[in-house]
């Protein structure tokens, strides 16, 4: 009888832990529900700062760099088990640090007019909470910056130890004034309740004048979708097209660059092998845009790696090492390519290169 009654015992504190377990389980559902990030379709955006500048001049060479900057965790000392690694938070806080200051410096030394920035935190604790927007902004006087939250999530549980909180998006420096900046929401391809821990990716379009003509110069910021089975990222790039359209309809310059998380169809990427296993980025059919508009990547350098295994330490070469070329421009009709170039920065601060486009506008 007193074995009966143990066994009992201990069957009812399972069930009652079962139980406070599924329980607590749909409270963090009804948590996470109630605090979804909604963002309306179009938001007006304020552009912080002030630029050295007023307007750009047609016919005058600029240059935009592109970047990924990996929320300053993602050096060559990281993987991601999203990417087949094992790490979740995947640098310390004096690491973190250590690589935005080296993005800081690699950003000025190019010299840009304009910067695009993906993954950037505010407030996360996957970076330990730093400002990241404030201090890259802080570390360019001079240039106007404007944000765009992408990534709100109050915490993601999953997996262990878990991601917690995140607050991230994108950046965009201009030397020159932004006189309008909105975010588009982007489709989101995934359904309740997988889109409570996902982004809610979008674009940021920033609008500058050019002197002398009623026309504006628009810049796109962008960071299309990773981790879908391909749905999303072709919305994305529909509504991409879209956009981009109407703005070179109106007489506009466009430039649109970020991280497409996909190649373009028209350049090379053979020099970089898929590997098996690894993070499959597609393709970007550049033809559905039509022919005038320009798609651009510098093939002779990767512009990601992949996070299964850190860089650092393994054989790098691209026949044992998966790069991609997944962060690029896409450039309107009446704006002139100069040229196009990848910084081969050896992905020691983060798991991408910056991309630099050189133009003007004709």
């Amino acid at each position: 009888m007193k074995n009966k009654r143990v066994a009992k015992g201990i069957i009812k504190g399972i069930g009652a832990a079962v139980l406070l377990c599924i329980l607590g389980f749909l409270l963090l559902l009804a948590f996470l529900t109630l605090t979804e990030y909604r963002p309306a379709k179009q938001i007006n955006l304020t552009a912080d700062g002030t630029a050295s500048q007023q307007s750009v001049t047609r016919g005058q060479s600029l240059r935009l760099v592109t970047w990924n900057v990996g929320y300053g965790a993602l050096g060559d000392n990281a993987d991601f088990f999203m990417d087949g690694g094992t790490h979740v938070k995947t640098a310390s806080e004096a690491r973190v640090r250590q690589n935005l200051r080296g993005q800081k410096t690699d950003l000025a030394e190019l010299k840009p007019d304009f910067v695009f920035l993906q993954e950037v935190d505010r407030s996360s604790a996957r970076s330990y909470r730093i400002d990241e927007a404030k201090e890259i902004a802080a570390a360019f006087p001079g240039y106007q910056n404007t944000f765009a939250q992408n990534y709100k999530v109050a915490f993601i549980p999953y997996p262990w130890p878990p991601i917690g909180k995140v607050d991230a998006g994108l950046v965009t420096l201009s030397d020159r004034r932004i006189v309008e900046s909105t975010r588009i929401q982007l489709p989101c391809p995934f359904k309740w309740p997988v889109r409570l821990g996902n982004l809610k990716r979008c674009l940021m379009v920033d609008r500058v004048n050019v002197k002398g003509t009623d026309k504006q110069l628009v810049l796109v910021n962008l960071h299309l979708e990773a981790y879908d089975s391909g749905e999303g990222k072709a919305a994305q790039t529909r509504m991409l097209k879209q956009v981009l359209n109407r703005e070179y309809e109106k007489g506009n310059y466009v430039v649109a660059a970020g991280d497409f998380n996909q190649a373009f169809s028209n350049v090379d990427s053979s020099r970089y092998p898929e590997l098996k296993g690894t993070w499959h980025a597609g393709a970007l059919p550049v033809q559905s845009f039509g022919k005038r508009w320009r798609f651009l990547m510098d093939a002779s350098v990767p512009t990601c790696r992949s996070l299964d295994r850190p860089l650092k330490g393994a054989d790098a070469s691209p026949e044992k090492f998966q790069y991609y070329m997944i962060d690029g421009f896409i450039v309107s009709p009446n704006v002139k390519v100069i040229r196009t170039r990848t910084s081969d920065l050896g992905f020691k601060v983060s798991d991408h290169n910056p991309v630099q486009l050189q133009f003007s506008l004709d």
